[in-house]
């Protein structure tokens, strides 16, 4: 059963069990329905976020251990909560290779190790390598311990392998350590995306999946367990066989959701028993509400007149996944090739030169209009890949629709199931983290799940989408910021006022750019627009993400070939900035003119978001305004005793204003969160609200029942410079008069109120009769 929202904690050393049976009575006091927890496994040394989990037999000890778990899990119950659960079962962590205890047998035993088929390796391509090394030399190994050692790295000794130098102890393992370099186009494991120290686990063969999920079905048989999130399930070889297993371990009734990114219009297989997502398409939705469509023009012109050039989106993803592709997924494109190469192969000539079949493959994962297929029922996005594939290489026909031939014939076989698994990983390596980093028109629908090309979200768009959730997956989570998105909501909802003001950001940015230019065109682009986006930021955050941000993009650095002078000169670029007096001023004052629109914004945002259909989340810290970047920003510690006084204050009858201290986003917070939760009864249902008259474009209403209205405004530049609502009223169901402002506490006069006086106060309203 679905709990009325969520509220998601990242747990870490720093973020324990215990630190969290503090915050039970705060979450309650918000009024969330369930504490939505990330993966509690053991996981590497100081991690801060648990994706990388070591040992999936038991809870993490860094963030309390069993007894610390415990002791949530009781506090929770004790406060009515519910506990949902991130879990990962793509994937566990081998960068300290000694604290994984599969990972360790397998490195010291090779194909004899009890653990060997449960990481994904290719064994006929010979020792495992690890890519480790600074270059390509071992001179640096040692022998310590009966261990080999490379610095702060520890490896196994084969038994009876030990005599010698350790670099000839080296040579009879059943591993060799390489320059890191050669993990992208060598690597013999499947890993997550490009992330060597993440191995792949075979979660499809049944035994593996028990072993794999042992604790956590125990917690979930215990009875401490309400809900699952799963993690990457596009990187399973079988997600739909993966979900019914996992379906029939928790039972029907338990809420089972997937960390799915869908493209617009696409729908989760019908084969799955699941109910829904963590949420991104929502947060497309009702962000892309709050974009002015009319900004398109101007912003595209400026894109183009400050990079030269008008590269659309759809070619700068392609360029951009072909190249993730060709280098640092090479090892997956390589293997793949030679899967369908040993699939054709009939006698002793191979029916197609190998380089041949390498290159169809990378432009055939190139071609997907989605993460993945999942076959047999994904085969219309297959075929698109293929018709792609071959407008980019006709010259690769034949070999792509032998590869098209053999997977649909068996769509269950090593050769499709690598495809479907891969295609994801391009796509999120190519489009997510690169593309989105380069093709900077404008940023805030740079968004996980996000398109940055459709510009915005039209009202009927929003209501249908909204219609449809309702009606097919009323329990899918709904979200805004989450721990993998790229700014968080208010630093979009801020950056959304652009798109209102077009001319006016030109003219800053030309002269601001000019004065402070960077090493890249597009990177001026995005990081003139995190800076006034996230602004006040200090040196050191904005440093570490254009870093981040530059590598990514891979067009003058990158991550696997940085230069130094640009990674210099981009981290020299934010106090060359934050040092100019004249231009801080400038910058203070255009912020000042956009924060307020974007606080309105943000209202709007979350108040939408929490009425609508679906399951509301409410990411860490994020019931303020907050300002993150991509993480690690966004898993900042949290200033949770300022959060606590402003409840307090907001319970004794306080009403803030809409300014920087974000209690007006609390206030919006408690009120739908808490509602929800004390009568879900008037979240069913879905109908469009339309305000009538001359402002009527600036309001966006919907009923959940005939009892509950949310409303909030959108475009609120162009509102105010129209002179504000008029005449504009918001006919409320059933013509009923009898209704209450659950926001301002205030009483709501007529059947039509007059918009100007109901959003007085604040710029939404959540309207409530009687019970």
């Amino acid at each position: 059963m679905a709990p009325s929202s969520t509220y998601r904690l990242q747990f870490s050393k720093d973020t324990t069990f215990d630190d969290a049976v503090g915050l039970v009575p705060y979450l309650d006091a918000l009024g969330v329905g369930a504490l939505y927890a990330s993966p509690l496994l053991e996981s590497g040394a100081g991690s801060n976020h648990g994706y990388d989990v070591v040992d999936p037999t038991r809870v993490s000890a860094e963030r309390g251990g069993e007894e610390g778990r415990r002791r949530l899990v009781d506090a929770v119950r004790a406060a009515g909560l519910g506990f949902v659960l991130d879990i990962v079962p793509n994937h566990v962590g081998v960068e300290n290779a000694k604290a994984n205890p599969w990972w360790w047998d397998v490195l010291r035993l090779g194909r004899e190790s009890e653990h060997a088929g449960t990481f994904d390796i290719d064994w006929d391509a010979g020792p495992i390598l690890l890519p480790i090394l600074g270059d390509d030399s071992v001179d640096d190994l040692t022998d310590v311990d009966g261990e080999l050692r490379y610095y702060e790295h520890a490896f196994p000794i084969a038994p009876g392998t030990g005599e010698g130098t350790p670099q000839e102890v080296h040579e009879r393992q059943h591993y060799r350590l390489v320059h890191w370099k050669r993990g992208a186009a060598e690597l013999t494991y499947r890993r997550f995306f490009d992330v060597s120290t993440l191995a792949a686990v075979r979660v499809e063969v049944p035994e593996i999946f028990e072993k794999t999920h042992r604790e956590v079905l125990r917690w979930v048989e215990a009875g401490d367990v309400d809900g699952i999130r799963v993690d990457h399930p596009d990187g399973l070889a079988e997600p739909g066989t993966y979900m019914r297993l996992l379906r029939a371990a928790i039972g029907p009734d338990r809420w089972l959701l997937v960390e799915k990114i869908l493209g617009v219009g696409e729908d989760l297989p019908a084969s799955w028993p699941v109910d829904g997502t963590s949420g991104y398409e929502a947060l497309r939705e009702v962000q892309g509400l709050f974009v002015d469509p009319d900004g398109a023009g101007l912003l595209t012109q400026l894109a183009a007149e400050h990079t030269g050039g008008k590269q659309s989106l759809h070619a700068a993803e392609h360029d951009a996944r072909r190249e993730v592709a060709g280098t640092i997924l090479a090892a997956e494109v390589r293997r793949i090739a030679a899967t369908a190469a040993r699939a054709w192969q009939t006698g002793p000539e191979p029916r197609f030169a190998l380089t041949s079949v390498e290159d169809a493959v990378a432009e055939l994962l190139c071609g997907f209009p989605v993460y993945r297929s999942y076959l047999p029922e994904g085969r219309d996005a297959l075929d698109t890949a293929v018709s792609v594939a071959r407008t980019h290489r006709p010259d690769l026909a034949e070999v792509l629709e032998a590869i098209r031939t053999t997977m649909l014939a068996e769509p269950g076989a090593e050769l499709a199931t690598r495809v479907q698994q891969t295609s994801g990983m391009v796509m999120a390596k190519g489009v997510e983290d690169t593309a989105f980093y380069r093709w900077n028109r404008f940023v805030a629908l740079n968004e996980v799940g996000g398109d940055p090309a459709r510009f915005g979200v039209s009202p009927r768009e929003f209501h249908t989408a909204l219609a449809v959730r309702e009606a097919s997956w009323p329990a899918t989570m709904t979200t805004l910021s989450t721990h993998d998105a790229k700014r968080s909501e208010d630093v979009r909802a801020r950056l959304a006022v652009l798109a209102e003001i077009p001319g006016e950001w030109a003219d800053r940015f030309r002269r601001w750019s000019a004065a402070h230019p960077l090493p890249d065109r597009s990177l001026d682009l995005l990081a003139w627009q995190n800076l006034v986006g996230a602004w006040p930021i200090s040196v050191e955050r904005m440093a570490a993400y254009l870093g981040k941000a530059s590598k990514e993009a891979k067009l003058v650095t990158s991550h696997v070939e940085a230069v130094a002078e640009v990674d210099e000169a981009v981290a020299a670029w934010p106090a060359a900035v934050m040092g100019d007096a004249a231009l801080v001023a400038e910058i203070e004052e255009f912020v000042g003119r956009i924060s307020g629109p974007g606080r309105v914004n943000s209202l709007g945002q979350k108040l939408l978001q929490i009425a609508a259909p679906g399951v509301p989340d409410v990411y860490q810290g994020t019931e303020l305004f907050e300002y993150s970047l991509v993480d690690p920003d966004n898993r900042r510690p949290i200033d949770w005793d300022v959060r606590r006084d402003l409840l307090a204050r907001l319970d004794g009858g306080w009403l803030p204003d809409v300014d920087a201290e974000g209690a007006a986003k609390l206030l919006v917070t408690i009120a739908a969160l808490r509602l929800r939760r004390r009568r879900p009864g008037l979240f069913d249902g879905y109908r469009t609200v339309p305000a009538q008259g001359p402002a009527a474009g600036h309001a966006v209403a919907f009923s959940r029942s005939s009892s509950l209205v949310a409303v909030a405004t959108r475009l609120p530049v162009g509102l105010a410079e129209r002179g504000g609502w008029g005449d504009t009223v918001l006919p409320l169901p059933d013509a009923a008069t009898d209704w209450h402002d659950v926001v301002s506490g205030t009483a709501v006069d007529g059947s039509a109120p007059a918009l100007g006086t109901l959003l007085a106060r604040y710029p939404v309203a959540l309207l409530v009769r009687p019970e």
